[in-house]
């Protein structure tokens, strides 16, 4: 078979040479000095011996160069099976996932990939294997993740309008005392940490079922948190009641973080011990934020418990109720240690004001 000539001459072979040197991708480098070599009046067969291929191989980079540069040296991503389901009908797809299925209409309370294969099917006539619906969900920015519970009675418009409206709220909870004075942001909220511990996440063998320790006793404690994101500073008490009488004690203790000079604002929700009156003493360097009815998602405080459930107290067996106050105390002092880890949770974008 005849040898096809190098027709695209605006590179030497010395530079070809250089190309090599400089690029990135070995595979490439190898063809620009098999190019070089031909250049330089070496045989094909040398050519390509040297560089690690056979003269066919070369033959058809040397078309590839000519025809497209130093570009088409690069190796090219395999189109793969042209997909069965066109753009409008994926599209249709993901609306499928985000609204979840109706019951009475798909007969189930949440997709699996055999359930989207058989809608699939009946809407599109197109038939799709379990696996490949999957690759579809993840191509589409799909992943299998765990749901976060929701109230039936929150509401979804003033949960938003909290978010949008926080720097006229928290100016609304100030009293006139607190003009002009730095703010500070803090967030409150309890967890009851038991017996009855919480089991979470853990790697282990694919397949398997992995086993952790649960007691079945029921001695508790309440864990009261606060944080304030923008300093990572934290305050907590472990009391035995979640009452007006162990808030105040709460309250007592953030107030002694607050910095000097400064009037702290605390987000709290709206549980019965957080409203002011004769049983909660409010600090003068405090006040209260409520946040709307069944919207716990604003508070980040609950990610806080999340952190500290997966991280320090879950998969543990308290002896007694003294063992579960010395267990919520070492995790709230680690916590307190890593003020990074504080900001990182607990700061929000749409929490941000001018304090």
């Amino acid at each position: 078979m005849a040898a096809i000539a190098i027709t695209r001459l605006e590179l030497s072979s010395a530079e070809l040479r250089q190309r090599a040197v400089r690029f990135g991708d070995p595979d490439v480098a190898r063809r620009l000095l098999a190019l070089a070599l031909v250049l330089e009046g070496r045989s094909r067969e040398d050519a390509a011996r040297s560089c690690g291929m056979d003269r066919q191989t070369l033959r058809d980079w040397v078309h590839r160069y000519n025809a497209q540069g130093v570009a088409g040296l690069r190796d090219r991503k395999a189109p793969g099976a042209k997909p069965k389901l066109s753009a409008e009908q994926e599209a249709e797809v993901a609306s499928w996932v985000r609204s979840g299925p109706d019951l009475a209409e798909d007969g189930v309370v949440r997709w699996r990939r055999c359930d989207l294969a058989r809608k699939i099917e009946r809407r599109f006539g197109v038939v799709l294997a379990e696996r490949s619906v999957g690759g579809l969900l993840r191509r589409l920015g799909f992943r299998r993740l765990s749901v976060r519970p929701q109230h039936p009675q929150q509401d979804g418009e003033a949960l938003e309008a909290h978010k949008k409206n926080f720097a006229a709220l928290v100016a609304g909870a100030l009293p006139d005392t607190a003009r002009g004075k730095p703010l500070e942001l803090w967030w409150q909220d309890e967890a009851r940490v038991g017996q009855q511990g919480t089991l979470t996440r853990v790697w282990a063998a694919k397949g398997s079922r992995p086993r952790a320790p649960r007691d079945q006793r029921h001695s508790w404690a309440y864990l009261f948190g606060a944080v304030c994101p923008s300093r990572g500073a934290a305050a907590a008490l472990v009391l035995p009641k979640a009452n007006a009488a162990a808030m105040t004690l709460h309250m007592a203790e953030i107030s002694g973080q607050v910095s000097d000079g400064h009037h702290a604002v605390l987000i709290l929700d709206g549980a019965g011990w957080h409203q002011p009156g004769d049983k909660l003493v409010v600090p003068e360097n405090i006040s209260l934020l409520h946040l709307p009815p069944y919207c716990p998602e604003l508070n980040p405080v609950e990610n806080i418990w999340q952190f500290l459930r997966q991280n320090h107290l879950s998969h543990r067996v308290f002896d007694s109720y003294a063992a579960i106050v010395e267990a919520c105390c070492e995790a709230w002092n680690a916590l307190a240690q890593a003020p990074e880890i504080i900001r990182s949770i607990a700061s929000r974008s749409w929490a941000a004001v001018n304090v």
